[in-house]
């Protein structure tokens, strides 16, 4: 019986090891293939080679564009795992049809899956600037990012470019269920 290639997601998550193990390990790529056949059961299918190759091929242009969006975190201080996802939903961004934003989901659930909540948070931040970057349009420029942060006490507050600050209160859960008509509005703000 043949064997079944991996889904794409699979092939994703197989190209994201094989990039790290290189990272991490003193292994040749050879060496890594062979070990991922005897781990998985199966060896990689084209997708993960053709991305592997593509990411190394493609590592030093790959590693400037992240550079000049990743802020304050130079790529070599980067982790070596979400480096690689990044290099590698980058690399699909670039070279193949992949839409952006299952470049991107696909990077976030990666990290989220094999690092943490806040490393997958800053994968999805330096590739939506980056696809926001080269949308063009009205995008906000790279330097100017709205932050939204959700305080304990259910307090929205979003920094905005130039000093601005939004403040958004949500409703509390008993508020929302009880003290809201059919319009979304308070009966109060109704009665006014």
């Amino acid at each position: 019986m043949a064997q079944r290639a991996p889904s794409r997601k699979q092939a994703r998550r197989d190209a994201v090891f094989l990039l790290y193990q290189r990272e991490v390990t003193p292994l040749s790529m050879e060496e890594l293939v062979v070990g991922h056949k005897l781990r998985e059961g199966y060896p990689p299918d084209d997708y993960t080679v053709t991305a592997v190759r593509g990411v190394i091929e493609h590592t030093e242009e790959l590693d400037a564009e992240l550079g000049a969006h990743s802020r304050d975190w130079p790529v070599a201080r980067i982790a070596p795992l979400e480096r690689s996802i990044l290099r590698l939903a980058l690399w699909e961004l670039r070279h193949t049809e992949t839409p952006p934003q299952v470049a991107i989901d696909e990077a976030v659930r990666l990290t989220k899956r094999y690092s943490t909540d806040d490393s997958g948070r800053f994968v999805n931040g330096v590739l939506g600037g980056i696809v926001g970057h080269a949308g063009g349009g009205d995008e906000q420029p790279e330097d100017e990012v709205l932050v939204i942060e959700a305080s304990e006490d259910g307090v929205l507050v979003a920094d905005a470019p130039a000093d601005d600050t939004i403040v958004l209160e949500a409703p509390a859960d008993d508020e929302a269920e009880d003290g809201e008509t059919e319009g979304g509005e308070p009966e109060e703000a109704r009665d006014a």
